[in-house]
């Protein structure tokens, strides 16, 4: 995780939970002059737009006075949703079974992206069955992780 996400973790992370939901990660889209910052928050009973509203105007608050963002910016508040992206190794492990894409920062084993059944983590590495080839990827290798959405 790069200190400016690391940085942003740890000054909104406390402030969802003060308000009863999990900071179920945070990603940084830099854009040249205008960049994103999504806040994806989760709740047992699910999350509403009146949820992610009352989030980001605290949210909101704290980035106004904290300024952790030189350039112009949009904040998005959002749930996971069914194709939940996987941020942290204790996501990775929680959806062992399931079927997962993967985007890595850098090539390894001479491809970027894997496709296949999330099995655990071993260690600092998350392990994915692809083609009934088992793939062990560096948690800090992986530029984005979701899952699959299963429709029966």
């Amino acid at each position: 995780m790069s200190s400016k996400l690391e940085q942003l973790q740890a000054l909104l992370a406390p402030v969802v939970e003060a308000l009863g939901y999990q900071c179920w990660g945070i990603e940084f889209m830099s854009q040249g002059r205008h960049s994103l910052l999504r806040v994806y928050i989760d709740h047992p009973n699910g999350i509403l737009v009146d949820d992610c509203e009352t989030v980001s105007r605290q949210l909101s608050g704290v980035l106004d006075v904290e300024d952790p963002i030189s350039s112009d910016y949009t904040l998005e508040v959002s749930s996971p949703g069914m194709d939940r992206p996987l941020f942290t190794l204790e996501q990775f492990t929680t959806h062992a079974g399931e079927q997962v894409k993967i985007k890595l920062r850098s090539s390894y084993e001479g491809r970027r992206n894997f496709q296949g059944l999330l099995r655990g983590v071993e260690e600092q590495d998350v392990v994915v069955l692809v083609d009934d080839h088992e793939y062990l990827l560096p948690i800090d290798m992986i530029d984005k992780a979701n899952i699959i959405p299963r429709f029966e």
